[in-house]
């Protein structure tokens, strides 16, 4: 589950995209260089091979520990794509295609404009179909997808099912969440009963007015870092836990789902900067410039607490969880204050995850050494508790 917002100017673009995955899997921030090919070649996807191409562009990539494709990403040319998961009507296909992750990476490597990047896309859905495992942990879980595909003078919305799909361009500000809503393609397609599920509809709403009024780099982070119209925290459902809201927590019964990365794009033919957190929960995180022409040797995160920054903010985030109105105060003024500084006054991508990790560990250090009690309700202790242990979190005790 996700939410992906644009907003074009008359003379910019931004992107915005927080990335909702299962809470244990961790997403890494992957460069790719460009590169030449000779011959008749083949690409390994997540499921399946396809034909190569004899070039592709250089790209950073938001990527799931697991599969080849990637939630969110941008090239050197400032093609930035994020991709929404969408249940339709249609059905799927008894054999594994590309998935919306890999059509996200393809169009990036292929594609130098955004029109181009549809392009790409939509022809190789056609071409392989799409389908197959979208989930390390549940092996069954698929689905369609749709796409906000971005460069420095235009955007456009695709969505899809099975392989028919619908395109419609950009004016002013637009978000997709986990439903279809080019109008004719979402009365024909749409799976109105998991929609409902999902609360799509509720964070589309709040995504599409927040992108209206924001205009700056910090306002898009306090888009993604939202918990609802009137809450800082989260407001947690005994079905699907704080689903409701653009920054997801997990913690329901039935349907959970965690925001594991998140990203800002401002792109203009004059300049482009990226912004991404490389960690979960964009409210306690730090966004970090980053740059495909910059890569940053950093430690891939797995499905397990490890030595990554990904799991380093892990730990930190799920105690903050617990009690975020005795935790935040411990650390929040500080993060805003740091982000203001790098947002004035931008680091490089090497200098700024330092400085990032210094201050996790800082944070983190504050944290521990204070205790408070779990305020969260108890369908959503239980959730966290399971999925803290399969992790292999160590300050945690069971109850």
């Amino acid at each position: 589950m996700c939410d992906t917002i644009v907003k074009v100017t008359e003379d910019s673009v931004w992107f915005a995209k927080n990335s909702d995955r299962d809470v244990n899997e961790g997403q890494n921030l992957v460069w790719i260089p460009s590169k030449s090919i000779g011959g008749d070649t083949t690409v390994a996807c997540t499921h399946i091979n396809i034909p190569d191409v004899a070039s592709t562009h250089a790209v950073l990539l938001s990527q799931p520990f697991w599969m080849w494709g990637a939630e969110i990403g941008t090239n050197e040319h400032g093609v930035t794509i994020g991709n929404e998961a969408v249940f339709t009507t249609a059905g799927y296909e008894k054999t594994p295609g590309l998935i919306g992750m890999d059509l996200l990476r393809l169009g990036l490597e292929r594609a130098a404009t955004a029109s181009e990047a549809v392009e790409v896309i939509t022809s190789l859905l056609e071409r392989h179909g799409q389908g197959g495992p979208c989930s390390f942990f549940d092996p069954k879980f698929q689905y369609h997808n749709s796409f906000i595909i971005a460069d420095p003078t235009s955007a456009y919305v695709l969505e899809t099912a099975g392989r028919e799909w619908a395109v419609e361009e950009v004016r002013g500000a637009r978000s997709i969440s986990n439903g279809l809503t080019i109008p004719a393609f979402a009365t024909k397609h749409s799976d109105v009963k998991v929609s409902k599920i999902n609360e799509c509809t509720l964070r589309q709403s709040r995504t599409q007015e927040l992108a209206r009024v924001s205009d700056s780099v910090f306002g898009f982070m306090q888009t993604l870092q939202d918990h609802g119209s009137n809450d800082e925290h989260p407001n947690y459902k005994k079905m699907n836990g704080a689903m409701a809201a653009p920054c997801m927590h997990a913690g329901g019964e039935t349907v959970n789902s965690q925001t594991t990365a998140s990203w800002i794009s401002h792109l203009s033919p004059d300049a482009i900067s990226h912004w991404a957190t490389g960690t979960a929960a964009p409210c306690v995180s730090l966004f970090k410039p980053v740059s495909v022409r910059e890569p940053v040797n950093l430690a891939k995160a797995g499905d397990t607490s490890d030595d990554s920054l990904w799991w380093h903010h892990e730990n930190f985030h799920r105690k903050v969880l617990e009690n975020p109105k005795r935790y935040r105060p411990l650390f929040i003024e500080e993060r805003d204050a740091l982000q203001q500084q790098w947002i004035d006054d931008p680091p490089t991508s090497k200098e700024a995850f330092k400085i990032g990790e210094q201050a996790l560990n800082a944070w983190t250090e504050n944290v521990f050494s204070v205790s408070a009690s779990d305020l969260r309700p108890g369908w959503a202790r239980t959730f966290w508790n399971k999925q803290n242990v399969a992790a292999g979190i160590r300050w945690h005790e069971p109850v």
